[in-house]
């Protein structure tokens, strides 16, 4: 994927989109997730970072950039669709890799906490 399609990606967006993918992460992000996270060689950062774009402490800014990706990786076609195989959701790590590298500063140890948690929920889940 080309970084300039990336960048256009994980644009932030005004307080009526960011509240539109709030809404939309919130409702299938666990869903997404339970399919694509043997896919995801980094499901604790993707999990904290989820953490960290639902948190109203964390920066307009870094909240934005991680609600376009998250808003991304929910959705069910994209530039390469999910149902793929072996495909599906190499966009999605590339935008989600690219996200949490430019606002890693702003995920706290507390989003980490409440992942490892979370993480711990969903294998005993599964």
């Amino acid at each position: 994927m080309k970084q300039a399609t990336i960048d256009d990606i994980l644009q932030p967006g005004d307080r009526r989109t960011n509240e539109e993918r709030a809404r939309r992460v919130a409702g299938g992000f666990w869903r997404t997730f339970k399919r694509a996270s043997r896919h995801i060689p980094f499901a604790d950062e993707l999990v904290a970072a989820y953490y960290c774009a639902l948190d109203p402490k964390t920066p307009l800014r870094a909240r934005g950039t991680l609600l376009a990706a998250l808003a991304y990786f929910v959705l069910p076609f994209d530039l390469v669709p999910d149902f793929i195989l072996g495909l599906g959701f190499t966009d999605d790590i590339a935008v989600l890799t690219a996200a949490i590298a430019n606002i890693r500063a702003h995920i706290t140890p507390e989003h980490r906490d409440a992942a490892r948690g979370a993480l711990e929920r969903f294998a005993r889940s599964a």
